[in-house]
C-alpha cells in the first residue's frame, strides 16, 4: 500500500499525494485502469477532455461508487481545453465533463493550457491557411478565460481551480490582473525537467504543483528516465521499481505526482511508495544537469501550434506569443 500521503491545498482541503493520470491511454484501457487504481487504494484521479476518455473514466467511477469508496472520499480533477476559452463557453465545457465523468462536481478545475483556440470547429481547429497548423484564438486573453473560470466557483460544480503548462509570468498575470492565485498549477517535471524556478516560486506564493509525466514519455523518441543507469542502480539496491523510484523523486520534492499507467501490475506498484534519502535524491537530480529535455512542447505537435508558452529553443519560430491580457 501507498503511505496514504495528503498535502494541503490552500482552500483548506487537501490532496492526495499519488494519483493516477489518464493522457495519452488508449480506448478500452482506461476503464479498467481506473477502476483497478481505486481497489488499489488510489484515491487522485487525473482527468481532462482532451483525452477523449473521461466516458470511460465515469463508467469506471460508477462501478467503483459507492461499492469501494465514497465518491467525497476521491479527489479527481479535469482541465478546460484551448477551445473553450471564451468566457461564453467555459462553464458549458465543464458541464460536458461533469456529464462525461457521471459526477455532480470536481474537486480540482485546471486551465489546461495557457493557449486558446476560436469554438466550434473542433477540438483542433484547422488553420485556414496554414497545412498542418491549428487554427490559434489569439483575441481571448489568459485573464479573460482565468476571470470566467473564476465565476465556476460560485456554481458549487468546482470545490477549486488552477492551472496546468503555466509559467510563473503567466500565474502572476492573471494574480495581478484578478486578485485570485490558482489553487494548483499541473506541470511537467521530472529529472531532466525539474523547473526549480516554477518550484520555488509556487511554494513562496503556497501554490500547490502537481507533476504529470513523472517518468517521462515516448514522445521524442529518447532515452526513457526508467532506463538510466543512475535510476536503475538506485531501483536495484532499494528492491523497487524504476518508476518507483522516480515517483519517489517527485515525493521527495514535495508535490503530488501522477504517474500514468493502464497495466494492473504496474498501477499497483506505483503506488507503493518508497523514499529516497537525500543522497539517493541528489544522484537522481544530477541526471538533469546539461541534460535539460522537455517533452510535451505543442509547436512540435501534429498539428503544430505556432505559440511560444515555455521560451524553449523549440518555439524561437513560433509566430505568437500567449496572450496574457
Amino acid at each position: 500500500m501507498s503511505l496514504g500521503k495528503v498535502l494541503p491545498l490552500s482552500t483548506g482541503n487537501t490532496i492526495p499525494q499519488i494519483g493516477l493520470g489518464t493522457w495519452l491511454s488508449q480506448p478500452h484501457e482506461v476503464e479498467h485502469a481506473v477502476e483497478w487504481a481505486i481497489k488499489a487504494g488510489y484515491r487522485h484521479i487525473d482527468a481532462a477532455l482532451i483525452y477523449q476518455n473521461q466516458d470511460e473514466v465515469g463508467a469506471a467511477l460508477k462501478k467503483v461508487i459507492p461499492s469501494v469508496v465514497k465518491r467525497e472520499d476521491l479527489f479527481i480533477t479535469s482541465k478546460l481545453w484551448n477551445s473553450s476559452h471564451q468566457p461564453d463557453q467555459v462553464e458549458r465545457e465543464l458541464d460536458l465533463t461533469l456529464s462525461q465523468l457521471g459526477t455532480d462536481y470536481l474537486d480540482l478545475y485546471l486551465v489546461h493550457w495557457p493557449v486558446a483556440f476560436p469554438p466550434g470547429n473542433g477540438l483542433f481547429p484547422k488553420h485556414p491557411s496554414k497545412e498542418g497548423e491549428v487554427e490559434l484564438d489569439t483575441k481571448t486573453t489568459l485573464v479573460d478565460t482565468w476571470k470566467a473560470v473564476i465565476k465556476l466557483k460560485e456554481t458549487g460544480k468546482v470545490k477549486a481551480i488552477g492551472v496546468s503548462n503555466f509559467t510563473n509570468e503567466h500565474v502572476k498575470a492573471i494574480v495581478a490582473a484578478t486578485g485570485v492565485k490558482p489553487i494548483v498549477n499541473q506541470i511537467e517535471a521530472h529529472p531532466l525537467l525539474p523547473q526549480d524556478d516554477v518550484v520555488a516560486f509556487s511554494k513562496a506564493e503556497g501554490i500547490h504543483l502537481t507533476a504529470y509525466s513523472p517518468l517521462g514519455n515516448n514522445l521524442q523518441g529518447k532515452t526513457k528516465l526508467v532506463d538510466y543507469p543512475e535510476v536503475k542502480e538506485i531501483a536495484e539496491r532499494l528492491g523497487a521499481t524504476t518508476a518507483q523510484v522516480l515517483v519517489a523523486w517527485g515525493v521527495y520534492r514535495g508535490y503530488s505526482v501522477i504517474p500514468k499507467s493502464v497495466q494492473q501490475e504496474r498501477i499497483i506498484s506505483n503506488f507503493k511508495q518508497i523514499e529516497l534519502s537525500k543522497e539517493d535524491y541528489e544522484k537522481i537530480t544530477a541526471i538533469g544537469k546539461s541534460n535539460h529535455l522537455r517533452f510535451n512542447i505543442p509547436i512540435t505537435y501534429n498539428p503544430k501550434w505556432s505559440i511560444n508558452i515555455f521560451g524553449e529553443p523549440e518555439e524561437a519560430a513560433a509566430e505568437f506569443s500567449v496572450t496574457v491580457q
